[in-house]
């Protein structure tokens, strides 16, 4: 068993594709594939199901994947450490964050992060925090930036910043006109609203709970992944939406959307920097949590 063939075996797990994983690691389909023949043979155990069009891993792959992704993590953090004793650290640092935070939240602590290293690379991945979370879990993303919390004892979780979600509106004369509504009163409008599994979404169905209602209560004409696809329906007047303070921040400033109050529905969440408490991180995601930590106020 060798480094090369356990990179292989994650990156399977990762993207479950041998061609997709071949593309990731820079080397041939071919020799992937050879890689993950001679590791089985080693192991004389069946890793991978190829028996479908989808590609799955075995209960003994399972096994073996949270050690290999601590191997890997280790042997990089072997590296790290003597990078950091030559007075380098360099590497490619993957980052996986729900909508708003990848927009409002990372770029300014990634230019920070990068004053103190300038040799890391990025990539960046948006994904909701649903399946931010389910990714973490299944060992894929080593942590992630998400705006909502899932049941799971595997999960570690550290709030990073809080978050108002508002209800927003066109600067028409009706909505101008109407003032703090009530909760009830939300059944008579049109709402354009995220898609399930979003953080922001998540919020709003707690909140609408805490008042007996659901969002099978309001009449929803249109769902999106995209934020500002939702604003700029909003300002054509197609409904209104919930959505986080940080996205229409700008447009609140410049009149282009307005806010109604809804009494009693103050919404808030949290942004976490979430990671499997079972795997370890690799060393440039430790040093980005605690770079996190050390500069947000949480």
């Amino acid at each position: 068993m060798d480094f090369k063939q356990l990179e292989a075996f994650v990156a399977i797990a990762k993207h479950k594709s041998f061609s997709k994983a071949a593309e990731s690691l820079y080397i041939t389909q071919p020799t992937i594939s050879t890689h993950i023949k001679n590791l089985e043979y080693e192991l004389n155990a069946t890793l991978i199901n190829r028996s479908s069009k989808k590609i799955h891993i075995t209960e003994a792959g399972a096994i073996l994947h949270k050690y290999a992704v601590d191997i890997l993590n280790k042997r990089d953090y072997a590296i790290y450490s003597l990078n950091d004793y030559k007075g380098k650290i360099e590497g490619l640092l993957e980052i996986s964050a729900s909508s708003v935070p990848e927009e409002h939240l990372l770029p300014g602590m990634l230019m920070s992060f990068n004053e103190y290293f300038p040799d890391v690379n990025y990539r960046i991945s948006k994904y909701d925090s649903g399946i931010i979370l389910k990714k973490i879990i299944q060992g894929e993303i080593n942590f992630g930036i998400v705006g909502s919390k899932a049941d799971s004892g595997k999960l570690e979780y550290i709030r990073i910043m809080s978050d108002e979600i508002i209800l927003a509106a066109p600067p028409t004369e009706m909505y101008k006109s109407l003032g703090e509504i009530s909760p009830e009163d939300l059944k008579a409008f049109k709402f354009i609203l995220r898609e399930k599994g979003s953080g922001t979404r998540k919020a709003l169905e707690d909140a609408l709970d805490l008042h007996g209602l659901s969002l099978s209560d309001l009449s929803v004409s249109a769902l999106s992944e995209n934020n500002r696809t939702i604003v700029e329906c909003l300002k054509k007047d197609m409904g209104l939406t919930f959505l986080s303070r940080n996205v229409v921040q700008k447009d609140l400033e410049e009149g282009s959307v307005i806010r109604i109050p809804v009494r009693g529905m103050n919404i808030s969440r949290d942004f976490y920097f979430v990671y499997n408490k079972s795997i370890a991180l690799s060393p440039l995601a430790e040093a980005f949590k605690n770079f996190v930590l050390d500069k947000v106020d949480h």
